[in-house]
């Protein structure tokens, strides 16, 4: 699960070449109407019910500020192979609700004890813990609920989120940097540091999710395998140097600056070719892979 802090970042979308920020630009507005209409506050309950409290809290995290890059990766992959608004909309919707609740998840006192999100105050210290744990609950469940829209590709979109934000994956991430993260504090296990094992992390954590959304916007396209699996390994090269690019900005583990910056360009370089490889139209996603790598004025 990813951190996003507030301030000037290395993935910046006011500094993104033109046709990237007004992607970004486009694609929050889109996927903030798509959420404020699948989330609709209950009618005829108090502001203390605990129901709308709930719902409010929902509201709260998947609608709070962000660059939504996972969901809008998913309207540029379903664009890329063709695909209809309506259907890359359910795609994104999914995709940022499932986002949303691993943040909310990631803040929580038993995990990284944030007490701000986003430039505001987390979901746990908004409202209360409890509530924090069943919104990342409800987040979830209407994250699988969207891909019904998606009718004939349900099934397929169903199979790739389950397996992507399972145990196997996002899931497994998050248990390795937990686990790092206590090594670090006791100053132990130094292996658990190495270039390695960092990126296994990532894959997890950030590049799983990434991938999904990726997948998930083709299937919503009605791409056919081959492209599936392109746009797939597209969204996890992104994805990790994504991750990259935030340790830099960040300056978690200095002692691999280096390397950060290197694999974070070939990553980049990496989605960029997979981007092309999908014709005419993977140009926005290449110009995306280059952006995030941090080589698009190169």
């Amino acid at each position: 699960m990813t951190p996003e802090s507030s301030g000037v970042r290395a993935v910046d979308p006011d500094a993104a070449p033109t046709a990237v920020r007004r992607w970004l630009e486009d694609a929050i507005r889109a996927v903030d109407g798509e959420i404020d209409r699948r989330l609709p506050l209950p009618s005829g309950l108090a502001a203390d019910d605990p129901e709308r409290r709930l719902v409010e809290a929902m509201r709260y995290a998947a609608l709070g500020p962000g660059k939504r890059i996972r969901s809008a990766l998913a309207l540029a992959a379903c664009d890329a192979v063709g695909g209809a608004a309506r259907a890359g909309l359910a795609a994104a919707a999914s995709v940022e609700l499932a986002h949303a609740y691993t943040l909310v998840h990631d803040d929580l006192p038993a995990m990284d004890d944030d007490d701000e999100r986003r430039g505001r105050p987390t979901v746990h210290r908004a409202f209360d813990e409890a509530i924090a744990i069943l919104t990342g609950d409800g987040l979830l469940t209407a994250a699988f609920a969207a891909l019904v829209d998606l009718g004939a590709g349900a099934g397929d979109a169903v199979s790739v989120l389950a397996r992507r934000s399972g145990a196997a994956e996002l899931l497994a991430g998050q248990a390795l940097d937990v686990a790092a993260a206590a090594a670090r504090a006791s100053g132990g296990r130094p292996e658990i540091f190495d270039v390695a094992a960092l990126e296994r992390i990532y894959a997890g954590k950030t590049g799983a999710l990434f991938a999904a959304a990726c997948e998930i916007g083709g299937i919503a396209g009605g791409a056919a395998l081959s492209a599936r699996r392109r746009l797939a390994d597209y969204g996890m090269a992104l994805g990790l140097a994504f991750q990259y690019a935030d340790d830099l900005d960040d300056g978690d583990f200095p002692q691999h600056r280096a390397h950060q910056t290197k694999r974070r360009g070939e990553l980049g370089r990496k989605a960029a070719e997979l981007a092309t490889d999908l014709g005419e139209g993977g140009a926005l996603l290449a110009d995306i892979g280059r952006w995030v790598g941090g080589i698009a004025n190169r």
